[in-house]
């Protein structure tokens, strides 16, 4: 994590990777603001689900790791332009159903004062 007000750069981004790799939830929200919000790949509306609060982007950050006790992202790549960001991933794990799951995504996001205040997902959808 950055320290507060220290810019984000892509060593930030990679060791938010590295923190979600580890399945440590305490980490990975080390790396986010009081008011963040998360908008994930699936959900009822164009935009996904939206979480907002650290509260409720744990919650659905806890729902990788629960439904996917395996997850991994690797095959990284990042890039930091201001208060803006993207990650790059191949997501790659299975299922509690034993799906096994490789799928191509990325993170948009946004950041203040050295935290992620947004982090908006995406994944390719996987066909066949």
């Amino acid at each position: 994590m950055s320290a507060a007000g220290d810019p984000v750069t892509t060593e930030t981004l990679e060791r938010l990777v590295a923190a979600f790799n580890a399945h440590d939830l305490d980490a990975v929200m080390a790396f986010f603001a009081d008011d963040c919000v998360l908008e994930m790949p699936r959900g009822p509306d164009p935009w996904g689900r939206r979480l907002e609060g650290r509260e409720r982007v744990r919650e659905g950050l806890g729902s990788r790791f629960a439904g996917i006790p395996d997850v991994h992202y690797g095959d990284d790549r990042h890039w930091v332009a201001g208060d803006r960001g993207c990650s790059e991933w191949l997501l790659t794990g299975t299922t509690t159903e034993g799906e096994r799951i490789a799928v191509r995504g990325c993170d948009l996001f946004a950041f203040r004062d050295g935290m992620i205040v947004r982090k908006d997902s995406y994944w390719k959808i996987v066909d066949g």
